[in-house]
């Protein structure tokens, strides 16, 4: 007796070219996405065959990690996002995160300590004091959400390349990663790590941090989505083994790039 063929189930392509076009138009995606975005092109791009909801998943699963490689691909280290003036900031500029303003967590400075882990030379802990004694630079920019909404903030800070140095991190590996106080973690490419505007950031508009926007410190990346910029941090390490983020692994894009 022959067995039979597995049912196929149709496919609703309207609605999974919505789902397409979300995972793919954000801004630093639809130049490539423009050249791509017919189903066929991306099936056989990624390999999928598109006959019920399993093989959608796997083909949406994977259009991501394309994305991915392709923004790693066009990102430049040395490309600076734009400035602005002290004018042009946004006030008040937006409290967001997946909370509550009430549910923003206390820290305590005073008995804080960071840690440090992964690939690096020097694992002692910091505290803020150290913290604020290492060069500090500013700078005033853009942050974009990918809920569709931007604010222009100043923050000021320790350029975070510099302090990669000082504990003696691998900048050959492939991921920094970071634990908030909120449950948050993130992770980022090593490129961006290394990026002269990314901010370990003590400051925000010229005072200490509020608890509102990330105290103790928040990484600031103007080049990265806001999702991807992690604040509340606790902990940082560094790693060759993929990390994940709170909301990658829920389904937004790792990269992030804005």
């Amino acid at each position: 007796m022959t067995p039979k063929s597995p049912k196929r189930i149709a496919v609703d392509r309207a609605s999974l070219i919505i789902d397409v076009r979300r995972e793919l138009d954000l801004p630093s995606r639809r130049l490539f996405g423009k050249r791509i975005l017919t189903l066929g092109g991306l099936a056989m791009l990624t390999g999928c065959s598109l006959t019920d909801d399993a093989s959608v998943e796997t083909f949406l699963g994977r259009v991501s990690q394309m994305n991915d490689r392709v923004q790693a691909w066009l990102f430049d280290p040395n490309r600076l996002a734009p400035t602005y003036t002290q004018a042009e900031i946004t006030r008040p500029f937006p409290f967001n995160a997946f909370y509550g303003l009430d549910e923003v967590p206390a820290v305590n400075g005073d008995n804080f300590r960071l840690e440090v882990g992964g690939l690096v030379r020097d694992k002692q802990s910091w505290t803020l004091d150290a913290l604020y004694a290492l060069p500090q630079a500013e700078q005033i920019t853009r942050h974009i959400c990918v809920e569709g909404w931007s604010a222009i903030g100043r923050w000021g800070g320790t350029p975070f390349a510099e302090f990669l140095r000082r504990i003696g991190a691998d900048t050959t590996a492939k991921y920094v990663g970071f634990k908030c106080a909120d449950d948050y973690y993130e992770s980022i490419d090593m490129p961006t790590a290394l990026h002269p505007q990314t901010l370990l950031t003590f400051t925000y508009d010229g005072q200490r941090l509020p608890p509102k926007y990330g105290y103790p410190m928040k990484l600031r990346m103007p080049t990265k989505l806001g999702y991807k910029n992690p604040k509340h941090i606790m902990e940082i390490f560094v790693t060759n083994s993929y990390p994940g983020g709170y909301w990658v692994d829920q389904g937004y894009n790792w990269f992030g790039g804005s």
